[in-house]
């Protein structure tokens, strides 16, 4: 099979939602239907007695949320499906910004009884930058919500995109019947059903008489009102216009109980974009050129903890990716080799021996990698777009346990480096600053470094509210602001130094008195526009 082949049977797309929309689960349903897994898993609240596939962490089995990116690969029709599965947690926000640069596509899960959340709203601003195609699937149908016209009207005021219904619910909560396809003309119809995939399915059209025996008289005629209000309000579905990111088809359903997710996944693959070009700082990528690129989005380490590995995830861009063959690292300048590269199912890895454009690669990492990072065939280019935030809350990290101290320094160096939190350094006694954009982090990097490293540690806040990078073309005043503020410069991972302001005024009044100097609300200065 040849390159443009294998690019048109994948699929690369990242499941996103607030938290508790039905993310994950909706995630484990697609792989049952995928054939992937046997039996789904559960996540309800703290007790989670059959762990989701895709929460592998303990950490996550624990609370019953999703605090990193799961990558997972299954065949379905001919096509092989790539599902990144994001965290919902605003805390983790940055790394499924990350991940967004990695995907083709988005499956929006949103609850029909609480609607469009927060959290929604800002990752939609992400896929309304780079006008990624959204598939939207409204959950939780079996419990009473709101009307359906309005969670649409909802979804096309708060996430600047029009919706476009392919199917439509008859009912809901206690009442729920099932859904309608607008684009099959099929009746779907619910019953509780947790682990099975199989479902009762009628072809009828909406003038049928039987669609009144069916449904019975009332639910019927109130079916065919709605739709010809859909058909009538709401624009024809076009696939150009969806690929385009200007148009999001909507799906109703129940993934917990298995219901409107395979009308989804079968529409998904008829519907959605084959893997796409790349921007970078030189020019764009197309998947179908001969020679590999691809850039690093994720760094995880501990993957596994019975080995301690250290996980780099390479999104494939262009060409094929060949295991043991030399491959350039752009920013290192360095070639390397991979004998072991990896496919994902979850924690599940699988030795790869080639992969293709649209393809999430693991590569074993002993320190070569940041997030971000390019390997190619030997041209000089780096993939752009991978967003850097500036961290909202700053604690210095205590050491509790000193006979420990390497293992905590080692562990804190490795979980910075997969981008959840950063880490910088105050010469005046050595202390460690970890700045993250949310109080969850904390508590996800203390549980982790006692639990694969064996490290205690507490946490002290610190009156910090921004980090600022400083440059100076000048030299000598940049080493003279250095020396003059040294109980507020710190160091970054590598040594840049940065000025911890404690307020929005103290960077202003520092900034005009020092011209000379320039700050950074990110640690990207060459791409960056200073403030």
């Amino acid at each position: 099979m040849n390159i443009h082949q294998e690019i048109k049977k994948r699929r690369t797309f990242a499941i996103i939602s607030h938290p508790d929309a039905g993310k994950t689960t909706l995630t484990e349903k697609l792989l049952l239907f995928g054939g992937a897994i046997q039996t789904a898993g559960a996540v309800k609240s703290n007790k989670i007695k059959k762990t989701a596939t895709s929460d592998f962490m303990e950490i996550e089995k624990q609370r019953g949320i999703s605090v990193a990116t799961s990558v997972m690969t299954f065949e379905y029709r001919d096509l092989l499906i790539n599902i990144l599965d994001t965290p919902g947690h605003k805390d983790f926000a940055e790394d499924t910004y990350r991940t967004l640069t990695a995907v083709d596509s988005v499956i929006l899960v949103v609850d029909c009884v609480k609607g469009v959340e927060e959290q929604t709203e800002r990752l939609m601003e992400v896929c309304r930058m780079r006008n990624t195609p959204v598939i939207i699937f409204i959950n939780k149908l079996d419990r009473e919500g709101q009307s359906p016209f309005d969670l649409l009207d909802e979804l096309e005021a708060k996430l600047s995109i029009r919706a476009r219904p392919l199917t439509w619910p008859i009912n809901m909560g206690s009442n729920f019947k099932g859904v309608y396809s607008l684009y099959e003309q099929k009746l779907y119809f619910f019953k509780i059903n947790k682990t099975k995939v199989e479902t009762d399915v009628a072809e009828v059209s909406l003038d049928a008489p039987n669609l009144d025996t069916l449904l019975g008289p009332r639910d019927a005629e109130t079916l065919r009102e709605e739709v010809e209000l859909v058909e009538g309000v709401y624009d024809a579905f076009s696939e150009e216009a969806y690929q385009k990111g200007e148009l999001a088809p909507v799906f109703f359903g129940s993934a917990i109980n298995n219901f409107g997710v395979k009308e989804l996944l079968d529409t998904f693959c008829q519907i959605s974009p084959t893997p796409q070009p790349r921007p970078t700082d030189v020019r764009q990528v197309l998947p179908t050129e001969p020679k590999f690129s691809g850039f690093v989005f994720k760094i995880h380490a501990n993957l596994d903890p019975r080995h301690r590995d250290r996980i780099a995830f390479l999104r494939i861009c262009s060409g094929s990716f060949e295991r043991g063959k030399f491959y350039h690292h752009v920013r290192l300048n360095k070639d390397l080799r991979f004998s072991s590269p990896f496919s994902f199912m979850a924690a599940d890895k699988r030795i790869l021996e080639e992969g293709f454009p649209g393809d999430v690669v693991g590569l074993y990492d002993t320190g070569h990698f940041k997030i971000g990072d390019t390997l190619t065939e030997g041209e000089d280019l780096q993939f752009s777009g991978i967003p850097s935030f500036s961290p909202e809350i700053f604690k210095e990290l205590i050491n509790l346990d000193p006979m420990k101290a390497k293992q905590l320094d080692k562990g804190v160096q490795q979980l910075t480096d997969e981008g959840v939190a950063q880490l910088f350094t105050l010469e005046l006694g050595n202390r460690k600053i970890v700045g993250t954009v949310g109080e969850l982090q904390f508590d996800v990097i203390q549980y982790r470094l006692e639990n694969e490293y064996g490290a205690k540690c507490r946490w002290v806040p610190m009156n910090v509210a921004r980090a600022c990078w400083i440059t100076s073309d000048n030299k000598a005043k940049l080493a003279e602001f250095v020396r003059l503020k040294g109980n507020q410069i710190a160091f970054d991972k590598d040594m840049n130094p940065v000025f911890l302001a404690e307020s929005e005024w103290m960077i202003r009044m520092n900034r005009e008195n020092n011209p000379d100097i320039q700050f950074h609300f990110t640690s990207e200065f060459k791409t960056e526009v200073t403030v």
